[in-house]
């Protein structure tokens, strides 16, 4: 039976201390693999900020997906414009789309009239709990970008998330699109914290 032998890492805690790190481990994956398109989460701006600078002279595709406007205030976007404008010079794609494991059914659990969780938000917390908060954030990512057209559905890509800010979480996806989500395989765990 064949045996491919390949690096894994642990990170002893989560954030975004961890993000330069992570960078690293997304272009070496990336490089074995012969991936092209990297895929990340990035709320402010700082960790693309970051990601892109590593990623420099790499000759490879860097994808950044950004909470929706009004995700923490009604009418505002989170990403910093200054950054949003220097990533977009370098031919950086941005994405914003709804959230492909919450959006509307998050209302509805919130509501007091309505109230109770959905399966689509168990789905979000199993990987949230069972492996990592990360693994969910880059599995939702890769949703979105797939949905928007950015990734083919036959292409791999490297996704990164993290927990609450940075990264710390690398994987290898196959995307699907949100419809087709049990289509989606995480096929690799490149990186994440042993403690979540």
């Amino acid at each position: 039976m064949p045996f491919t032998a390949k690096k894994c890492y642990y990170f002893d805690t989560p954030g975004p201390a961890n993000t330069a790190d992570a960078a690293r481990f997304a272009i070496e994956r990336a490089q074995e693999l012969n991936i092209k398109k990297i895929v990340i989460a990035s709320t402010s701006g700082e960790t693309a900020r970051i990601f892109s600078g590593a990623m420099k002279g790499h000759g490879l595709d860097l994808i950044v997906v950004t909470h929706v406007v009004g995700f923490a205030k009604p009418g505002e976007w989170e990403f910093s414009q200054k950054t949003a404008e220097e990533l977009k010079k370098q031919g950086i794609k941005i994405i914003t789309g709804t959230h492909a494991l919450s959006g509307l059914e998050r209302a509805l659990s919130r509501s007091p009239k309505i109230g109770g969780g959905s399966r689509t938000e168990a789905i979000a917390e199993a990987l949230r709990r069972v492996v990592a908060v990360g693994l969910k954030v880059a599995v939702e990512c890769v949703l979105i970008v797939t949905d928007q057209g950015a990734v083919g559905v036959d292409e791999e890509v490297i996704a990164v998330g993290g927990t609450m800010s940075g990264a710390d979480t690398v994987c290898v996806i196959r995307p699907a699109h949100t419809a087709n989500f049990f289509d989606l395989q995480v096929r690799e765990i490149v990186a994440m914290p042993r403690v979540r």
